[in-house]
């Protein structure tokens, strides 16, 4: 069937569009009465949604989360060298670069002991403020083992699934790619070395401490984390060594090697795929077959390796996601000739529709065109189009792109406007251009 090449780049512009009003969205007010908040974003902040709902039935996602916040200004480094972003964009990073340092300084410490803390707090919503002796040690590095912020540069005093690693590797491979391709202002350069600084510093400090998935939803050690951090590390091995600092090169690569080789450590031979995560407590996780193993070798961005694109046990790792959404959703069973499976995260997987994901399916259909870089060229870019034939055909003619589309209906759902659904398109198609050329 193919992918029209009109629609490809319509939707880009729409998906580019979008995406920014995450960005700095200083302009939106969101109130959330059981907690007496009123927050009025500031300038780098990046909202996972810009719209302010509230389980109504639509997820509350007006935060900053440092995950999803990474993604959204790589795939804005993007727009910006192919010339798809104004001249906005190099200011987005600079603020990006200044509200995350900023983060560096808050202290959960004065919030906890504070007398009237639960002043304005709802009954209704007592139980889900955090303790606080959690919110007290929220100080120093481990700011950045929050998950999220509210994006007026607060901490978020809700409860939530806390420590997450995957924030700062994700930045640092960000950072480090608008170093490396963009003429930045000096200011804004040195701050963004700063910010980069800090950033290593916590992966070589934390990589191997147990935190929580990408989900957000078991605590353990995971396959994403590492691939990242790894990633993370010898990148920033190689940018060490352009300042001339040799031993901090060569401490990055160390620990980069030590990472790869617990992550091999990964692989169930039995079962033919990469697991997911290893739970610090009780039975084997249900979730071990999960589309963020694939989603890690997609975000690290290397090749020619172990855990990147090429590696055959990735390859064999998505034909198995691949049997489990055919078999699990109807529109699967479905679907037109040339149209691939729609990708969710795991089997069993029930938030909201339980569905799948328009960033996951955009994340198999990269995977497959990066493969084709080193690999067969034709039979994976096949296989990215018809992932990507399948985005389309749940995507709206509005262009518009929510967290999920069902497994049942292709109805969207969850959150609206998902700045990761945008740029994970955004991402997807600059690996496709770079195997047919920009339309």
């Amino acid at each position: 069937m193919g992918v029209p090449a009109h629609w490809i780049e319509a939707q880009y512009r729409r998906a580019a569009a979008a995406m920014q009003t995450s960005i700095s969205p200083t302009a939106i007010r969101k109130s959330r009465p059981g907690f007496g908040q009123h927050i009025v974003p500031v300038r780098g902040a990046i909202v996972a949604s810009p719209v302010p709902a509230a389980y109504d039935p639509d997820p509350d996602y007006f935060f900053h989360w440092y995950r999803d916040a990474a993604i959204v200004i790589d795939a804005l480094r993007q727009l910006h060298e192919c010339g798809a972003a104004g001249p906005e964009a190099m200011e987005h990073f600079t603020d990006f670069v200044h509200f995350s340092r900023s983060l560096e300084l808050l202290d959960g410490a004065p919030l906890a002991a504070a007398a009237g803390r639960r002043n304005g707090v709802a009954a209704g919503f007592v139980r889900y403020l955090r303790v606080p002796e959690e919110l007290a040690a929220v100080r120093g590095p481990l700011v950045a083992a929050e998950s999220r912020v509210n994006p007026d540069g607060t901490l978020d005093i809700s409860r939530w699934s806390r420590p997450q690693f995957d924030g700062p590797p994700l930045r640092a491979l960000a950072v480090l790619r608008w170093l490396g391709g963009t003429a930045l202002h000096p200011s804004a350069r040195a701050a963004a070395a700063a910010l980069l600084r800090s950033d290593i510093a916590f992966i070589l400090r934390y990589w191997n401490a147990p935190g929580f998935d990408i989900w957000e939803e078991e605590l353990g050690e995971h396959y994403y984390n590492l691939c990242i951090s790894a990633a993370a590390l010898r990148a920033a091995a190689r940018w060490r060594g352009e300042q001339d600092e040799i031993v901090g090169a060569r401490q990055c690569q160390a620990m980069a090697a030590q990472i790869a080789a617990r992550l091999d450590d990964f692989w169930l031979a039995d079962s033919g795929h990469y697991r997911s995560r290893v739970l610090t407590h009780g039975p084997r996780s249900t979730k071990e077959l999960d589309i963020s193993v694939i989603l890690a070798a997609v975000h690290a961005g290397e090749s020619g390796a172990a855990h990147t694109v090429d590696d055959p046990r990735l390859h064999a790792t998505l034909d198995r996601l691949d049997a489990v959404f055919n078999t699990h959703y109807r529109i699967n069973r479905e679907r037109a000739p040339g149209e691939g499976p729609a990708m969710g995260r795991y089997a069993g997987d029930a938030y909201y529709s339980g569905g799948a994901y328009y960033f996951s399916t955009l994340g198999a259909a990269e995977f497959c065109y990066r493969a084709a870089i080193n690999a067969e060229r034709s039979s994976w870019m096949a296989r990215g189009d018809a992932y990507l034939a399948t985005v389309r055909r749940y995507t709206p003619d509005s262009g518009d792109m929510s967290e999920q589309f069902d497994q049942e209906t292709g109805r969207q759902t969850s959150a609206k406007h998902l700045a990761w659904s945008y740029a994970g398109f955004i991402s997807c198609i600059g690996a496709r251009r770079a195997l047919v050329g920009c339309a």
